[in-house]
């Protein structure tokens, strides 16, 4: 009597979802990037009136509002610093230093954020563009104006974060509380510089945007990089399964043999 083989189990499909997604996600950012700076530098007016607009209305409602206008001091001083920001991102750093598998992930996101900051202040460098200037000001801030600072380095900072505690599988309710922090932190802090006085509205708009690009970049490096890892279970080091204790299917003629 002849047996058919048992026919082998199939590959694992390959995960081309979430790098399509990256590409895409990463071909529009940068698209919108390249055009809002390419408007920025060219000093196109339409542009200037939208940002002289806002900025004179909120101005006015900054020096009407005294509270709020403290409360947006303090927030974006201390609580959303990029300073601040980034003594987050060392904390994380250490964390993940004390894994001996996660030591590659801290390096990598000392890489990412240090790129941003270098993308950053050479953006500023590089356009120059003045700050806005009002006879009565509610605060002062220096060097060029755009990108915010303030604004990419939250995104940059808390985008990488809440990536990182999506690939260890974190439980439902942290999640949506960093999500819900980083969400308000990193508008929060994008009005505040603009309520404050200290930067047009497109200079708040191109930090978030090129915050978000580098963000996919970065993801998008590990995830090619490190595929392990990419792939690997919640709370594991790696992403290979432990062997089955269950014996293989036979495929012998041979009746199994009874235990003695």
């Amino acid at each position: 009597m002849r047996t058919s083989h048992a026919p082998a189990p199939p590959a694992p499909p390959t995960p081309r979802a979430p790098a399509r997604s990256s590409v895409a996600a990463a071909a529009l950012l940068g698209a919108a990037s390249a055009l809002l700076l390419a408007l920025v530098a060219a000093e196109w007016r339409p542009l200037l009136d939208l940002d002289g607009g806002i900025s004179r209305t909120t101005h006015r409602w900054a020096v009407a509002e005294d509270g709020l206008t403290q409360a947006a001091r303090i927030l974006t001083d201390w609580v959303w610093d990029p300073w601040t920001m980034r003594l987050l991102c060392a904390v994380t750093v250490v964390l993940l230093l004390r894994r001996p598998a996660a030591r590659w992930t801290a390096g990598w996101l000392v890489v990412a954020v240090a790129l941003a900051t270098a993308v950053q202040q050479g953006l500023k460098a590089a356009l120059g563009r003045e700050r806005p200037v009002y006879p009565d000001p509610v605060d002062t801030a220096h060097y060029a104006a755009f990108p915010s600072g303030h604004a990419m380095t939250a995104t940059v900072v808390l985008g990488l974060l809440l990536w990182l505690l999506h690939r260890h599988g974190v439980g439902r309710v942290l999640w949506r509380t960093s999500l819900v922090v980083a969400v308000i932190s990193v508008a929060g802090v994008g009005l505040t510089r603009v309520w404050l006085g200290v930067h047009w509205p497109t200079d708040v708009l191109g930090g978030w945007l090129f915050g978000a690009l580098t963000v996919v970049a970065a993801v998008a490096v590990h995830r090619r990089l490190r595929p392990a890892d990419a792939n690997a279970a919640p709370g594991r080091s790696g992403g290979t399964r432990p062997p089955s204790s269950s014996p293989a299917p036979s495929t012998s003629d041979d009746p199994p043999r009874r235990p003695r």
